[in-house]
Parts: C-alpha cells; structure tokens; sequence
C-alpha cells in the first residue's frame, strides 16, 4: 500500500464526520415546517470527503475508507447498546433520557449502516468512472453528478427500511426528494473548497488516480 501525507488525515476526518452526524441525526429538527435531523448539519460534508478520497487515492482508497468509517459506526452502535443495557448507579438518574438520545434502535441502525454503504459505494463508483470517461476533466459535473448518485440511494435505502410502512407515500417522497437536493446544494455551495482541497492533495501528494484497471467489487479493504 502506498504511504500518503495527508491520507490518515483525510480518512479520520471521513469517519469522526460520520460517527457525529449519526449521533447527531437522534434529534429531529423543524425548519419552516420542513422535517429533518441534526445529522443534516454535518452528514453533507462526508460525500465531500469522500469524493476528495476517490478523485485523489482512487476507488480502492476511498473503498478502504468507506469499510473503515463503517466498522467505526457499528462499533458506536453496539458501544451504546451495551452502556444502555449496564445498570445504571443508584445515584445517577439519566438512564432514561440517554435511552432517549442514544439509545439503541434495530431499524433505524440498519437503515443507518445500509444506507450508508450503498450511497457511499455509488458516490465513489459513479465518480471514479466519470473520471475515466471525462479523461479527468469537467470536475464540477463528475463532484456534483456523483453527489446526486450517491445521495438518492442513500436517503432512498435509509428511508426505506427506517420508515417503510411509518411515512405514507407523500411524505415518504418528499423525505426522500429534501434529502438529496439539500446535501446536493452544499456540495454544489463547497465546490470552492473542495477544489481547493483537491488541488493541494494532489500536488502535495504527486497523485491524481484514474483508476485504470481498478477493480470495482466493494467486497475489498486493501488498497493494493
């Protein structure tokens, strides 16, 4: 595998964003009357990261981060499982408000974890192979292509199993449709910074991946 500067860097910021933005998304927020949970404050920013991983180590790192902040995530999960199960101290009384904010729910973890991979994984491909066709050109249309990509499945898979049979149609819809067009308008805002971002990694890194020959099964972690 080959040793990067600012990879670690990258990937840690990939994973505490991730693992934030899911504690965070406990709390339900109304905003105008429109519907949606703290996670929206930060969860945007990690297709961000993640399309910085891919456009600058290629597929196979970004793959690597993408299991890694996933490992983190289902470890968080079950930690809080088991915290919320230990016998609280007779002379704490908290238990069942952190029940409330951290407790731990089958669903809405898997559609977390599920929805995740899938947007993740397609954010990655889509834009991996949108490079190859460009020939690495036109990178506004291949960060905001993949984020749409990406976002759809996400917040379709997450949905979908959280609130199957929960949301009626419409609101199912409408959940599904502010979802992807609010984390697409931050990352269309941020293209200032994340081309930066690119540019200083790639030159400091003296890489710039096309993934030629790059194996795209998501069923790997190394990056060799």
């Amino acid at each position: 595998m080959k040793k990067f500067r600012y990879y670690d860097v990258i990937l840690a910021a990939f994973v505490a964003m991730l693992l934030i933005s899911n504690i965070g998304a406990v709390k339900l927020i109304d905003i105008g009357g429109i519907i949606t949970d703290g996670g929206a404050i930060l969860f945007p920013l990690t297709y961000i990261f993640g399309d910085i991983l891919t456009e600058v180590y290629g597929f196979k790192y970004a793959r690597r981060a993408i299991w890694t902040g996933f490992a983190m995530a289902a470890i968080m999960a079950i930690t809080f499982y088991l915290v919320q199960l230990a016998p609280s101290a007779a002379d704490w009384p908290n238990q069942a408000a952190f029940e409330a904010v951290l407790g731990f729910v089958p669903r809405i973890v898997l559609a977390s974890l599920c929805g995740y991979l899938v947007g993740q994984f397609f954010n990655a491909f889509v834009l991996a192979k949108l490079k190859q066709r460009t020939q690495g050109k036109q990178l506004w249309a291949r960060l905001i292509g993949s984020t749409i990509v990406g976002e759809f499945f996400d917040t379709l898979v997450f949905c979908t199993i959280a609130f199957a049979g929960v949301l009626s149609g419409g609101d199912f819809v409408k959940y599904v449709a502010f979802g992807m067009f609010y984390k697409t308008i931050v990352e269309i805002i941020l293209l200032p910074v994340t081309y930066r971002i690119i540019g200083f990694l790639k030159k400091r890194e003296n890489q710039d991946a096309n993934d030629a020959g790059t194996d795209f099964t998501p069923f790997k972690i190394s990056a060799n």
